[in-house]
């Protein structure tokens, strides 16, 4: 569809996409920085006869997925990291639990390498989030460095 942005988001907008996944990135970025949205209808027309449309439906759905997850990893590292932990604590859990109940009820510990997934899987667990609280603290300083940007860039273009 066809977009219209003020001169302040367009000197504002990181545009880091190479093709067709710049719409997502757009519409992501205008959401998450609360800039004012309208949709305005228009006449719809269909393609002229013998023209041929450039989409690609899955390759194009595919770039467009994936733009969304990296986006998500962007924006939102906490929740995306926690997710991954938590996926990586189960895991652990799952490893683990037969190895400690069989450790209480014998003493002894005779699936050493389910016992080493187990914590190597809950590890990578809390490292996951880890980075997470860390990623998140850095994207909390770059919408405060963004807020300034955008602030810098009201003032400039008014003096015009």
């Amino acid at each position: 569809g066809y977009r219209a942005y003020n001169a302040v988001f367009a000197k504002t907008m990181p545009v880091l996409s190479p093709g067709f996944e710049i719409e997502t990135e757009l519409s992501i970025h205008a959401v998450d920085k609360r800039w004012r949205i309208a949709e305005v209808p228009i006449d719809y027309r269909d393609r002229p006869e013998g023209s041929e449309s450039k989409l690609d439906t899955f390759s194009d759905g595919c770039k467009v997925l994936l733009m969304i997850l990296s986006l998500f990893k962007d924006y939102r590292p906490l929740a995306l990291f926690s997710w991954v932990a938590l996926l990586f604590c189960v895991l652990g859990l799952v490893a683990g639990v037969p190895v400690v109940w069989e450790f209480a009820a014998t003493g002894l510990v005779p699936k050493l390498p389910s016992a080493l997934l187990a914590v190597a899987l809950v590890f990578i667990g809390i490292l996951s989030f880890t980075c997470g609280l860390i990623l998140d603290t850095v994207v909390k300083g770059t919408r405060k460095q963004y807020e300034l940007q955008v602030t810098e860039a009201y003032r400039e273009h008014g003096r015009r």
